[in-house]
């Protein structure tokens, strides 16, 4: 159980107590904000209309929008086909997971565990939530791709379609359109680089890639080069890339996907001539909303920095050390050894996952200061949830966590808890692994609002609040 939280004031309290007792509207005053959010339930709940008020900053940034949300088209909308139920995201979220810990096992990181996956070539891992639009081929045509931190190569499905494509929101990719395709060759030392990603072969000398991914999807086809165009002033010729032929999965209408891991054949590395592996992101507080894709640029003092771990080098994956969990302004009793697997920070995953001693207590301590609310069981992934149907505005703790470096990130109100089923219903935004020794994942609910910064080139990793206004 976490100790009690004997930090607040007895001033504090009791003017909390006080407004309560006399039916007060409690405001985020001095005598809350240090350790409650104050928030309207409907304000937790998802949209059905697009906030288009949210707009890119630079000509370096990309729009950025959650895949089955209302922003990302009508195209993609059309009798809500591509919209999963709430169920069905959390399970392929733990496919991603499961995905994870399974590639990290293979490449010798946990020797004692055993991957449960089916993993090809280290490849597999479920595909990501938010899309970016971006121009291929000359003359470019535009596709909307999921982007992905924790994957290397860039896809998308293209022409004649040999084998078998899902149907996308744009038109698919014509090689023999674009005056700038180029097929890779088997003998070219090129070729080699599919291997950090997936699996390699050959077809009449063209080198050839395949990606599996957790959730059962994949995509197979070409190796090639081709004119990358992010802005009228940013175009990338010979950006290395897969031409899909065959491709299925649970990639709703995206075209493909836009690696932004840590190997050579991933977008950070191939044009750092010109962004120094630098880019940055913020994801909207909701579905209805937009964030945005920035790369390169100059870094806000408002940033603060922790190192990446160096645990993780060998992998495509951005490695972080948490050092601490605050619940209500209080600093959770935790050993070192309760995060001593070390965390991936990750674009797609939904649902940041903690050691079972850390969560245990997380939630432990979450509960104890929402006893006010009637709970309910759990629902999925989650264990801990409450009913909040009679409720209009609801008082939820903060929640924090530290990395290395004293790096302290306020968890956004819209990252500690998700709604179940669009209901008034809510379940603390978080779950444990299996095991200690699994690795923990800082998944991409957490990370809303904040502007987190990728920085390659200095290994380090960075946070802003208030990133996406």
């Amino acid at each position: 159980m976490a100790t009690p939280i004997c930090s607040i004031s007895l001033l504090n309290v009791f003017l909390l107590l006080f407004s309560l007792e006399k039916g007060y509207a409690v405001e985020e005053n001095e005598a809350t904000k240090s350790y409650l959010h104050v928030v309207k339930v409907n304000s937790l709940l998802p949209t059905t209309a697009c906030n288009h008020s949210s707009k890119v900053s630079n000509s370096l940034s990309l729009e950025v929008v959650y895949r089955h949300g209302p922003c990302i088209g009508i195209v993609n909308q059309e009798k809500g086909a591509d919209a999963p139920s709430n169920m069905e995201i959390l399970l392929r979220d733990q496919y991603r997971v499961d995905s994870i810990h399974a590639r990290l096992s293979s490449r010798g990181m946990f020797p004692e565990k055993q991957a449960t996956l089916p993993v090809q070539s280290g490849a597999s891992i479920g595909a990501g939530d938010y899309v970016v639009t971006v121009g291929l081929g000359t003359p470019k045509q535009e596709f909307t791709l999921i982007f992905d931190t924790g994957s290397d190569i860039t896809w998308t499905q293209c022409e004649p379609c040999v084998n078998s494509c899902y149907k996308q929101k744009e038109p698919r990719l014509n090689p023999s359109k674009s005056t700038s395709y180029k097929n890779i060759s088997c003998s070219s030392a090129l070729c080699n680089l599919v291997a950090s990603e997936g699996s390699q072969s050959c077809s009449s000398s063209t080198c050839r890639y395949q990606v599996q991914y957790g959730d059962g999807s994949y995509s197979i086809g070409f190796f090639a080069a081709e004119t990358l165009t992010l802005s009228s002033s940013n175009v990338f010729e010979n950006f290395l890339f897969g031409c899909g032929q065959q491709n299925d999965g649970l990639f709703g209408r995206a075209a493909g996907l836009l690696g932004l891991g840590r190997t050579k054949l991933a977008l950070p590395s191939q044009t750092a001539k010109k962004y120094k592996k630098l880019f940055s992101y913020c994801l909207p507080a909701s579905s209805s909303s937009k964030g945005y894709l920035s790369l390169g640029g100059q870094v806000s003092k408002s940033v603060k920095f922790t190192p990446l771990s160096a645990d993780f080098d060998s992998t495509p994956f951005y490695g972080l050390d948490i050092t601490g969990l605050s619940v209500g302004g209080r600093k959770l009793s935790l050993e070192e050894s309760a995060f001593s697997a070390g965390t991936v920070i990750d674009s797609g995953t939904v649902i940041t996952r903690l050691s079972p001693t850390a969560y245990s207590e997380l939630s432990s301590a979450f509960q104890n200061l929402m006893t006010d609310y009637p709970s309910t069981s759990g629902y999925s992934i989650f264990d801990t949830c409450y009913d909040f149907s009679k409720y209009d505005t609801v008082r939820i703790p903060k929640v924090g966590v530290t990395f290395k470096g004293g790096v302290e990130m306020d968890i956004d109100v819209s990252g500690i808890l998700y709604p179940v089923n669009g209901s008034k219903r809510v379940c603390l935004a978080f779950a444990g692994n299996d095991d200690d020794s699994d690795t923990s994942i800082f998944g991409n609910v957490q990370q809303r609002t904040y502007q987190v910064v990728y920085d390659g080139a200095k290994g380090r990793v960075g946070f802003a609040p208030g990133g996406c206004s």
